[in-house]
């Protein structure tokens, strides 16, 4: 019998077919699962256990003697993730990589080993504790927990500031490239790439319009360790320092926005696309590169990626007709939004 609100319970409150209420608890506790998952895959590529694997699987005693772990420990973190397509293991006990696996290497192209380190720091752990408190004040738990603001914080801790450049770093490498050729940019102009990082979009876009040249701004600690300095793109770049609160480069021809805006509030994004719109002419390109927020129940990355911006930050994703009215009021007219082979789409705005 199926059960729906209000019908097929007992007297006692519990669903009459025990068989499908077992089945319904099972389901909420691999939701709850959820947290070991997370620690497995962070102990487990913390250890480069990955690297050690990548001549063939080997037994789990094996892998730990050359990883200096130990073994009964290891197998059981690698079978709960073997649940999960990361890592598999054989009929003889052996482990080894799955395609998600082989990206936790840090000798492959596209690694996504700081990209993992960094997203399960223990910022992120101690932040999501705070959902209970935050559904009754609203508060961004990351601020009670450390008490300052996400970006503050990592003002304050260099090698935390390190490790979010080079975590974004590595999980946007493969993402900028998609990016790059997803879009058709004019044969010739100034691309300004705000916000940027170190310059990974921008170094695409640079190496794919050999008539382009760009200016990567963000603060100066981020652009100083930037990746523009390659062959392709010599001479065709520069960089620039400052806070897009304020001002930007003026002069651009196309102005780039990757997964900044989800970061912030209305009113700060409001600043940004402000600021962005007083650098640029009449009838300029903004292309503000985020996830769109789908209708419906299907899972979708960025309705993961929102509970991050609600743990730690002020921002948000948002649905295509949110990012309409947001870019509207800074004086922008969305022409189109393009998707892409990724989680996030290109969403062209004109000034006007």
């Amino acid at each position: 019998m199926d059960i729906t609100p209000g019908t097929g319970h007992s007297g006692t409150g519990h669903p009459a077919n025990g068989t499908h209420h077992l089945a319904l608890a099972a389901q909420l506790s691999e939701v709850a699962f959820g947290l070991f998952h997370a620690s497995a895959l962070r102990a487990v590529t913390v250890h480069r256990v990955a690297d050690h694997l990548a001549g063939g699987p080997l037994q789990p005693d094996e892998l730990a003697r050359r990883a200096g772990l130990h073994g009964p420990t290891l197998r059981r973190l690698l079978r709960l993730l073997a649940t999960r397509g990361v890592f598999q293991e054989d009929g003889d006990g052996a482990f080894g990589l799955t395609p998600a696996a082989e990206l936790l290497r840090t000798d492959v192209p596209g690694s996504a080993h700081s990209g993992m380190i960094w997203l399960t720091e223990e910022v992120f752990r101690r932040s999501a504790t705070g959902f209970e408190d935050a559904l009754r004040t609203g508060e961004t738990p990351f601020d009670a927990a450390y008490g300052m603001p996400f970006f503050d914080y990592l003002h304050t801790d260099a090698e935390a500031q390190t490790r979010f450049d080079t975590g974004m770093a590595a999980m946007s490498g493969p993402e900028d490239e998609v990016v790059a050729e997803a879009y058709t940019f004019p044969a010739t102009g100034t691309v300004v790439d705000v916000g940027g990082g170190r310059g990974g979009l921008l170094r695409a876009v640079l190496t794919r319009n050999p008539g382009l040249s760009g200016v990567l701004f963000d603060q100066e600690q981020t652009v100083a360790a930037h990746l523009l300095d390659v062959k392709e793109t010599a001479g065709r770049w520069r960089t620039d320092a400052g806070s897009f609160f304020e001002a930007v480069t003026p002069g651009g021809d196309v102005y780039l926005l990757k997964h900044i805006l989800h970061d912030w509030n209305d009113e700060d994004c409001l600043r940004i696309l402000r600021a962005i719109r007083a650098a640029i002419a009449p009838g300029g390109t903004l292309l503000a590169v985020d996830a769109i927020l789908p209708p419906g129940n299907d899972p979708h990355f960025a309705k993961g990626l929102d509970l991050i911006m609600l743990a730690c930050l002020r921002g948000r994703e948002r649905t295509e007709e949110e990012f309409r009215a947001l870019l509207g009021e800074a004086g922008f007219r969305v022409s189109r939004v393009i998707a892409t082979e990724t989680f996030a789409s290109i969403v062209e705005a004109v000034a006007e």
